[in-house]
């Protein structure tokens, strides 16, 4: 859930809960008055609790790789079949699916498939 919509889940949650003995149990309620205030709570709470434990979104690019093709490196070349990240730098998430077969060939030569972390 985005970070604005976490606040404003939590807002209105506290504001519900804040706001039932001022709206529904002042002036002596009676029993339908009473077992509303109690739902409008219990929602309030459900709600806080929900937007709380909710884990906050990533934010940032999303780098996604379905399906690549074979990666071949040689004679001191480099190949990759997916993300590179040199260093982790990146933010956001980062997701490779299916990538392709690598092959190096030769001295020096690299290859690799899935997400590159290395500087």
């Amino acid at each position: 859930m985005p970070s604005a919509w976490k606040i404003t889940v939590i807002v209105l949650a506290v504001a519900g809960i804040v706001t039932t003995p001022v709206v529904w149990l002042l002036n002596g309620p009676d029993g339908g008055q009473f077992a509303g205030a109690s739902i409008q709570a219990a929602t309030g709470v459900a709600a806080l609790v929900w937007a709380v434990r909710r884990p906050a979104a990533v934010s940032g690019p999303r780098d996604e790789v379905i399906g690549s093709g074979d990666a071949e490196a040689s004679g001191g070349g480099e190949a990759h079949a997916g993300i590179r990240r040199p260093g982790g730098r990146g933010r956001g998430w980062a997701r490779v699916k299916r990538s392709g077969k690598a092959t190096a060939r030769g001295p020096g030569a690299k290859s690799g498939t899935g997400i590159d972390y290395t500087p």
